[in-house]
C-alpha cells in the first residue's frame, strides 16, 4: 500500500489539477467582443420630433406636393381624348336581339362606319387604342397558355406542351400557339376626314415594346397553321413576315393586369382641328358578345405625364392638402396648449457608455 502511495499521490496531484479544471471550466461565451458596431453604438441620426420639426416637415411636403398635383392635373385636363363605344352600334338594328348569331354568321358583312367629331385641336401624334372591358387577360390558365421558347427559336416550334388547348391542329404545331395568341384582337380600323375626304394614314410601326421585339419574338420565326379552320373574321398573321415584325400580335401578347384595358393600335401623325368629322371604317370581327364585353375605339393626345389620367394629380393634391391641414392643426394645438419638452440629455443615446 505504502509503495503505491507515491504513484497514487502523483496521480492524485494530477487528478487534483484536472479536478480544479473540471470545477472551473473555461467559459465559452457567445457574447461578441466589444465594439461600437456589435453594441450598436455607431454614430447615427436620431432626430427629436419637436413640434417645430413636425410642423415644418408637413409644410414642406405640402409646398412640394400641391404644385406638382396642380401641374399634373392641368396637364391631364389638356389631353384631348375621344372614346367611341361601338360593339352594339355596329350590329344592324334588326339583329341586336341575337348578337351571337350575327357575329358567327359568315354571310353577313361586318363592316361598320362611325363618325367622330373632334372637340378641339388635337396635335400629332394622335394615338389610336382599342379598349376592352370585362376581358380577364390575367387569368392563370390564360397567361400560362403560351410557349416562349417557340416564339424565340424556330427550331423549337414543336414545344407546345404549355399551349393547350390551342397547341396543334391535325398533329401539326400551331405557331404561335396558346390561348393568348389564339384570342388575338382582330377588329380593324381605317380613318378619313370628311371635310376633304382625305385618308388619314395610320402608322403601326414601333407600337410595341422594343425589348419584346428584340428579345421575346424571333426574327426567324414565322406563323404556321394559325387560326386554321376558324370562322370568318379570325385573326390573321402574315406567314411571310417574322413574328418580331408582327406588332399587333406582340402588343396583344403583353397581357393586361386588369379586366378593362387599352392596347395601342397605331398613330395618326397629322393634326386634327376642332370641328373635324373623322369617318372610321371598321371591321367588327372580335366576339365580345359571348362574355358580355365592351369594345371602344379611343383617340388620344398625350402630355408630359402621358395620357389622360387625373389620378396622379388628385393623389398629389390629396397628400399635399392633408399635410397642410395637419400642419395647421398642430400649429393651433402648439400655440393654444403647448407642452414642455423633456431634457434630451437624458435620452439613452445621449448618455456616455459605461463599463468598457
Amino acid at each position: 500500500m505504502n509503495s503505491s502511495n507515491p504513484g497514487t499521490s502523483s496521480g492524485g496531484g494530477g487528478g487534483s489539477g484536472g479536478g480544479d479544471a473540471a470545477a472551473h471550466p473555461k467559459r465559452n461565451s457567445k457574447r461578441p467582443k466589444y465594439s461600437k458596431f456589435t453594441q450598436q453604438e455607431l454614430p447615427a441620426c436620431k432626430p427629436i420630433l419637436t413640434p417645430q420639426w413636425v410642423i415644418s416637415a408637413f409644410v414642406l411636403i405640402s409646398v412640394i406636393f400641391i404644385p406638382i398635383g396642380v401641374a399634373s392635373l392641368l396637364a391631364s385636363r389638356n389631353v384631348v381624348e375621344i372614346v367611341d363605344r361601338y360593339e352594339t352600334e355596329c350590329i344592324p338594328q334588326d339583329q341586336r336581339h341575337d348578337k351571337l348569331s350575327y357575329i358567327y354568321n359568315k354571310n353577313v358583312s361586318k363592316t361598320c362606319t362611325r363618325k367622330i367629331t373632334v372637340p378641339k385641336l388635337m396635335k400629332q401624334p394622335i394615338y389610336v387604342y382599342y379598349q376592352l372591358d370585362n376581358f380577364y387577360q390575367n387569368h392563370r390558365r390564360y397567361v400560362k397558355s403560351r410557349s416562349d421558347a417557340q416564339l424565340r427559336d424556330p427550331s423549337k416550334e414543336n414545344e407546345t406542351s404549355t399551349c393547350d388547348p390551342e397547341a396543334r391542329i391535325d398533329g401539326r404545331p400551331i405557331v404561335p400557339c396558346g390561348l393568348i395568341a389564339w384570342s388575338m384582337f382582330n377588329d380593324t380600323y381605317s380613318f378619313s376626314r370628311s371635310r376633304d375626304n382625305k385618308t388619314l394614314a395610320l402608322n403601326k410601326k414601333d407600337i410595341s415594346w422594343k425589348s419584346d421585339r428584340d428579345s421575346k419574338f424571333g426574327d426567324k420565326v414565322f406563323p404556321k397553321n394559325f387560326q386554321s379552320g376558324v370562322i370568318q373574321g379570325g385573326a390573321v398573321l402574315n406567314e411571310s413576315i417574322p413574328l418580331s415584325q408582327q406588332e399587333d400580335l406582340i402588343v396583344w401578347m403583353r397581357t393586361a393586369a386588369l379586366p378593362t384595358f387599352r392596347k395601342l393600335y397605331g398613330r395618326i401623325e397629322e393634326d386634327l382641328v376642332a370641328g373635324d368629322t373623322i369617318v372610321v371604317t371598321l371591321e367588327n370581327n372580335y366576339n365580345t358578345y359571348k362574355f358580355d364585353g365592351k369594345k371602344k375605339l379611343v383617340l388620344s393626345t398625350t402630355s408630359w405625364i402621358g395620357g389622360k389620367n387625373d389620378f396622379l394629380g388628385i393623389a398629389y393634391l390629396t397628400v399635399g392638402g392633408l399635410c397642410l391641414f395637419l400642419a395647421l392643426v398642430f400649429t393651433i394645438i402648439y400655440l393654444v396648449k403647448p407642452r414642455q419638452l423633456g431634457d434630451p440629455s437624458y435620452l439613452s443615446w445621449n448618455r456616455n457608455p459605461s463599463g468598457h
